[in-house]
């Protein structure tokens, strides 16, 4: 009951973050208003799902499986459960905006698909890369004793930060499942390995140093 559990979580939670990061880039609502809409949307999902097992974020979770802090079923059923999650995410933002909206459908940024804009690959995957490590060390340490009460918040902050900077460069990612779901809706694949490769590197760094970065009387 309890892998049950954590799968639905896994799905809903990712939904979520999918849902109001996309939609918001998809509306038009300007750089501010697609990363409060995110980070306010990441911290719903991790406030209204809680564990130490909840990540929403397949590059986390793929790290901790490549450091082999959790196993590989749970592993690829919390995967499967975050990519089912953005890809319902995507759809039914199509579906609630095809009657409507239409316009919306169509460009570049179509149901607020992720893309690097005015900038190369490289520099894209770079700076997914960065912001996500951020991301990661907040989620960290957000399962400290201190922090774990605020987790939530901290995690909201962490994306309000990386959305605001990444925004207007790559969409401001910083999570697989975010670009995977408005791709998977929109038909758009471009340069999406970008928002695998970049936020992947980044929490298996933040994996690697996080121990050392978090303060030893915060620690579990």
């Amino acid at each position: 009951m309890g892998g049950l559990r954590s799968v639905a979580s896994e799905l809903a939670g990712t939904f979520a973050l999918t849902l109001a990061g996309a939609g918001a880039a998809c509306l038009g609502l300007g750089s501010l208003g697609y990363a409060l809409a995110y980070a306010a949307g990441t911290a719903a999902a991790y406030y209204a799902f809680p564990g130490p097992a909840s990540r929403f974020n397949p590059a986390l979770t793929l790290a901790d499986l490549a450091l082999k802090r959790a196993g590989v079923l749970r592993s690829v059923l919390a995967l499967a459960a975050q990519l089912l999650g953005a890809a319902c995410a995507g759809l039914f933002l199509r579906a609630v905006l095809e009657g409507g909206r239409p316009d919306l459908l169509v460009g570049a940024g179509a149901l607020g698909a992720c893309a690097p804009l005015g900038i190369g690959y490289r520099a894209a995957t770079l700076i997914e890369a960065v912001l996500t490590f951020f991301l990661a060390c907040a989620a960290a340490a957000s399962q400290t004793p201190r922090r774990r009460a605020t987790g939530p918040l901290l995690l909201g902050a962490a994306t309000l930060f990386g959305a605001l900077v990444g925004g207007p460069l790559t969409g401001g990612a910083m999570n697989p499942a975010r670009a995977f779901g408005p791709a998977v809706a929109a038909g758009r694949w471009s340069r999406h390995y970008v928002y695998w490769v970049g936020p992947l590197a980044g929490a298996v760094l933040a994996a690697l140093l996080a121990p050392t970065l978090v303060s030893e009387e915060n620690r579990p």
